[in-house]
């Protein structure tokens, strides 16, 4: 399933989405400027590699160019690829319009990166001693879903289903995507999991928690605080 668009209309311009769409887009930009042993270097530097965030909770000192708990938030604007970044880009497009409305800018962007840094977290906690870079923005969109579905569940989503296009209530959509990532989080408890489309797997148990966390904390950062429908 693909989603188009949502008949959920804002009254704001969403700078704070589009910015961040924009940041991602030129991230990787830079991404693919560079070289494969440049590019490499990058991942390991600026994505999490939980085998090194583990050994810094660990009070180990990581020779690298950031802290490791940096990287928690700068993994969130590195993709693996044109559809890694393509898939998480039409999502925020589509869902983060509406949740920075209700949130207000300021309070959208933190909400945003924090759930990023949770979903981080959730994965790092399923894969301590991975060596693969993990990297993505899809934990902190997921979380942006989450509020969304909680607050909006009656708006529709335009959905294109093999080559034919629906309109689909969020809660169902939104349901059973979240119910799709649930699901393969325990189906790979045993397996190795990481972000990125070309390089990897996808990690299910970063948009799973993503998810979970963005329907908590919404609600914190002023989700309903415009009752406007």
């Amino acid at each position: 399933m693909v989603p188009l668009n949502d008949d959920n209309p804002t009254r704001i311009t969403p700078y704070v989405t589009y910015g961040l769409i924009i940041l991602n887009v030129l991230v990787f930009l830079y991404e693919v400027s560079l070289p494969p042993n440049g590019l490499e270097a990058f991942f390991n530097t600026a994505a999490i590699v939980p085998v090194e965030l583990t050994a810094s909770f660990q009070g180990q000192v990581i020779p690298s160019g950031l802290p490791e708990w940096a990287t928690l938030i700068t993994s969130q604007f590195l993709h693996g690829g044109w559809l890694h970044l393509g898939g998480n880009m039409l999502y925020l497009w589509i869902f983060g319009n509406n949740v920075e409305e209700q949130m207000g800018r300021l309070r959208y962007l933190v909400f945003y990166l924090a759930c990023g840094i949770l979903a981080g977290l959730t994965q790092w906690f399923f894969s301590q001693l991975s060596s693969t870079p993990s990297l993505g923005a899809s934990g902190a969109i997921a979380g942006v879903m989450g509020a969304y579905i909680i607050r909006f569940p009656k708006a529709t989503i335009l959905t294109l289903i093999s080559i034919f296009p629906f309109r689909i209530p969020a809660v169902f959509f939104l349901g059973f995507w979240f119910v799709q990532q649930a699901f393969y989080s325990l189906a790979e408890l045993n397996t190795r999991t990481n972000i990125g489309m070309e390089s990897g797997g996808v990690a299910y148990w970063a948009h799973a928690g993503g998810f979970v966390f963005g329907a908590v904390l919404g609600p914190i950062f002023g989700l309903f605080s415009n009752q406007d429908p």
